[in-house]
């Protein structure tokens, strides 16, 4: 799998920057509050880096923001990703992609996203913002798939939706393992 980030470097910094200053936080705080060294958040706001998808999340949960606020620009009013096409958020410890197929506009309180993943780590989300509730359907493989203590297994067709604002988890048990998520905002 590619394990880049493909949304444009320029929009996170923009975003990174926009956000930062609406919260009021300095550049050290808002380092401390995600976990993130100071210098990959400076470099992040300078349009450098390549970060992966759990920094992110911990940027976006610092800030109390939807991660696709950090990834944004406006949406047309017909709106088509290809296959293939789309912002990829690729985890920095499991062989996990993330593609941003529909961010959320103001008024609106969901994201959507197509996942690529592979049997190996799973992936491991910490708690995101609070009322943060995710919906799964698997399309492809086998999965278990839920809050980190207790995850069901999916199959082709299946559905969960299980509570975003704790530890979960998303582990592929066959190789070509994809689904959509919807992260679901308060």
């Amino acid at each position: 799998m590619d394990r880049r980030t493909t949304a444009p470097l320029d929009v996170i910094a923009r975003s990174l920057v926009r956000e930062r200053a609406r919260t009021g936080m300095s550049l050290t705080e808002l380092a401390r509050r995600a976990g993130v060294a100071k210098s990959t958040l400076s470099q992040l706001e300078q349009g450098a880096g390549n970060p992966g998808v759990e920094t992110l999340w911990a940027l976006s949960t610092a800030l109390e923001v939807p991660v696709t606020r950090l990834l944004e620009d406006e949406a047309p009013v017909v709106q088509v990703v290809r296959a293939g096409e789309g912002v990829v958020l690729a985890s920095e410890s499991s062989d996990y992609l993330a593609t941003l197929l529909s961010p959320c506009p103001p008024g609106v309180r969901r994201d959507v996203y197509r996942i690529a993943a592979e049997p190996g780590e799973p992936q491991r989300s910490v708690a995101h913002m609070p009322r943060v509730r995710e919906h799964v359907v698997l399309c492809t493989g086998r999965a278990q798939v839920g809050p980190a203590e207790d995850p069901v297994e999916l199959g082709p067709g299946d559905y969960v939706s299980y509570p975003g604002d704790g530890p979960h988890l998303f582990a592929a048990l066959e190789p070509g393992t994809t689904a959509v998520l919807v992260s679901e905002h308060a």
